[in-house]
């Protein structure tokens, strides 16, 4: 008897992708998005604001000590949460938005993994040279001298781009000049270091090694972006009626021969390696390359461009019986885009309105119910109380404390003479006060009594207030 067969492995080594330099339109776009996004991330840390001496002049921070977020002129509070929630909402909403209009566009022009990639692509084009040349050393199985300093001068320059990033992002969360300071002498909290070293492995790693198969495998976005398209969402696609049957021979009046020489380019220039003619794949990150790629190969051999181009599946019917496709505008502006930029504007506008009518001094009031109230000698009634006052300014404010609900209650604030307090600057202060009522007064009669605290900036009279309530004896 025979001995059964081995199943065969269904894992298949990774072969390297090597994309061939291309030019046009959308290669063009995306190396502006690329200057533009690594530049914001690398230089706004470096971006001055003067916000007075006893507040950080760094324009974009993150200050996790303090527990504030700056940016420009904005000042967030830790209770102001809900405008980082409200950013996040409308990036999720933008994501929506562009995908259901353009497919992944996101993933193919501004995804920090793209981008890190075509810089280290980039690099590496640079180093090694364009396609051919990279293949060829890829192939080459002996390590020579030639090979070795190629890669060692590669691997040299992602790693000083690792440390680039890792190095900016740290910027974020403390001062930039004092913190590469502290780095450079020894002096930085161990969390920069490593923080610093973790982020340098995984851009060298995803960037240089990983590439397309974070977007394949890692990112969920290619299995989720199905439910935010339909057919009239604009993806790369090819024009199989006008290309097809490919072939590289000679295209005269009646050869049956379509548009497509079968010339790899739109292949050769892909990122993640796919071959775009065979129609919709989950893993075209919708860079356009193969556009450009095409377009440049039908103008040589004096075809028409857009063999491969951005359409949409409704267009299909329309096209192979040689009709035009209908305008842009109509396929982006639908129903469906229409709700996602309304959804998004609608918080963007509250984001705003919520940021332009908060006030610059706020307070919450806790009640000390234990005990729930006090009688002092001369029969009066007293509550406790704990009013948290933030002044928001960038100067030490006088507030001063009042209530109102009934006029026998009095304010006492504990180890101050007077209902005023100095609260220093971009501070949350915590003071203790007491209400007291005279013994007769109806608050101290009555289970409890409704009672509205007032602070006010003497400086400028601004007020703000919070209700709560005065409990009695109740009898």
């Amino acid at each position: 008897m025979n001995d059964p067969q081995p199943a065969p492995s269904l894992y298949a080594a990774r072969e390297p992708i090597f994309p061939r330099r291309v030019s046009g339109a959308f290669r063009n776009l995306k190396w502006i998005i690329l200057a533009v996004t690594l530049g914001i991330y690398y230089l706004t840390p470096w971006i001055r604001w003067d916000r007075g001496p006893s507040l950080p002049d760094q324009a974009v921070l993150l200050d996790m000590a303090n527990r504030r977020f700056y940016f420009f002129w904005i000042e967030i509070w830790p209770h102001e949460f809900y405008f980082v929630a409200g950013l996040l909402i409308m990036a999720g909403l933008g994501l929506f938005l562009f995908t259901s209009a353009l497919g992944r566009v996101w993933c193919g022009y501004a995804c920090p993994q793209t981008v890190w990639t075509d810089l280290f692509i980039l690099v590496e084009r640079w180093i090694e040279g364009d396609r051919n040349a990279r293949l060829r050393l890829h192939r080459q199985k002996k390590m020579d001298l030639r090979k070795a300093r190629l890669r060692i001068t590669k691997w040299v320059v992602w790693l000083l781009i690792g440390l680039a990033t890792g190095g900016a992002w740290v910027f974020y969360f403390a001062d930039a000049p004092t913190l590469v300071r502290d780095l450079v002498t020894g002096q930085a909290h161990p969390i920069a270091y490593t923080t610093m070293a973790i982020l340098t492995a995984t851009t060298f790693f995803f960037g240089g090694f990983a590439r397309e198969q974070i977007c394949i495998y890692a990112c969920p976005w290619p299995r989720i972006q199905a439910a935010m398209m339909d057919e009239d969402t604009l993806v790369v696609g090819y024009r199989d009626w006008r290309g097809e049957p490919r072939g590289k021979g000679k295209r005269t009046d009646d050869s049956e021969l379509g548009d497509c020489i079968d010339c790899m380019a739109c292949v050769n220039v892909c990122p993640v390696g796919i071959d775009i003619r065979d129609g919709q794949q989950m893993e075209c990150i919708t860079c356009a390359l193969c556009i450009d790629a095409c377009d440049d190969m039908m103008a040589k051999i004096g075809k028409p461009r857009g063999l491969i181009d951005y359409m949409a599946l409704s267009d299909e019917a329309n096209e192979r019986a040689g009709k035009p496709p209908r305008n842009i505008w109509k396929h982006i502006l639908r129903p469906r885009t229409i709700m996602y930029t309304t959804l998004w504007s609608l918080v963007g506008v509250g984001l705003l309105f919520a940021l332009f009518i908060r006030s610059d001094i706020e307070l919450t009031v806790a009640p000390v119910r234990n005990p729930t109230f006090v009688t002092l000698s001369d029969g009066s009634i007293r509550n406790t109380y704990d009013v948290r006052l933030r002044n928001k300014h960038g100067e030490d404010r006088p507030f001063l404390l009042s209530a109102s609900g009934d006029p026998a209650m009095r304010i006492q604030l504990e180890g101050l003479p007077d209902a005023s307090v100095i609260v220093p600057a971009n501070i949350s202060y915590l003071q203790r006060f007491y209400i007291v009522t005279p013994k007769d007064a109806a608050p101290s009669q009555r289970a409890n009594t409704p009672v509205r605290i007032w602070v006010e900036d003497l400086t400028n009279g601004e007020r703000a207030h919070k209700d709560t309530t005065f409990n009695g004896r109740g009898n």
